[in-house]
């Protein structure tokens, strides 16, 4: 009898575990079903300028971050000018194919007049106007958001004189930060390349409208006769050959942002 009893047990542990094993295995591969699903949802889910929607709103909470923590007193390290390549690396072309004609050149200004009652107005601005304004010359580390970096030297105007010099943006001397255009947008002259900046960034006191690179003019690969200088960001917001500047309130268009990249940008 005892004999019996203990084949019953062993009998009933047996199923047991089969029925164990079975439920392990069913709540394994279901949860690794989850867990593959959640990764496909993650990775590929709604499209937001060209990355899923997630990855997108992980980079915007990155840069409210950035927001929170931004001074103009943080800057990028500089170093000697004789550490600056004597050739810098040429990289990116989009917007250069054109023919232009230097010697023709404008600058487009445009504010949108939309943005805490700003004046609407336009104007052109030539490469000679740029230059009357106080020169800074900057040697600093250019990062390329494709991992490569490289001490360049340049030189130009500081994009925070430019603004004030001819009253855009909403900003003179007196403005505080909050009385400004939120954005700014720069764009090639065939708009074949732009990029948005927030304001915060433009004013910043290493921003420059650069017209030379080694204390020479600026060639034609590296944008001449006019391109801007951002040390606080990736090389894809230092726009060449710039055409066309315009303030806005919005958060204007960006060309590699709109193909999945951050639109901040920021280091």
């Amino acid at each position: 009898m005892k004999h019996d009893n203990e084949n019953d047990i062993k009998n009933i542990s047996e199923q047991e575990m089969r029925r164990t094993t079975i439920k392990s295995l069913v709540v394994f591969v279901l949860g690794g079903f989850g867990l593959l699903s959640g990764i496909k949802w993650f990775v590929s889910g709604a499209d937001a300028d060209g990355l899923s929607k997630p990855l997108r709103k992980i980079l915007e909470v990155n840069r409210e971050v950035a927001n929170i923590f931004y001074s103009n007193k943080n800057l990028a390290p500089v170093f000697p000018k004789d550490q600056a390549a004597l050739e810098p690396r040429l990289n990116g072309t989009i917007g250069l194919e054109s023919s232009i004609d230097l010697d023709a050149w404008m600058l487009n200004i445009q504010n949108n007049g939309t943005i805490r009652e700003l004046n609407k107005l336009t104007m052109t601005i030539t490469l000679d106007d740029i230059k009357k304004l106080p020169k800074t010359e900057l040697t600093f580390e250019f990062k390329c958001i494709e991992g490569w970096s490289e001490i360049s030297n340049w030189g130009g105007a500081k994009f925070s004189d430019f603004m004030i010099e001819y009253g855009l943006g909403g900003l003179n001397a007196d403005d505080e930060i909050t009385n400004l255009a939120e954005h700014v947008k720069l764009e090639t002259p065939d708009g074949a390349y732009y990029v948005g900046l927030d304001i915060k960034s433009a004013l910043h006191p290493q921003t420059l409208l650069c017209y030379e690179m080694n204390g020479r003019p600026l060639t034609s690969e590296h944008g001449a006769p006019l391109r801007l200088i951002v040390p606080i960001k990736y090389g894809i917001k230092s726009i060449k050959r710039i055409g066309k500047i315009t303030f806005v309130g919005n958060r204007p268009s960006d060309y590699w942002a709109e193909r999945g990249y951050d639109y901040y940008a920021g280091l």
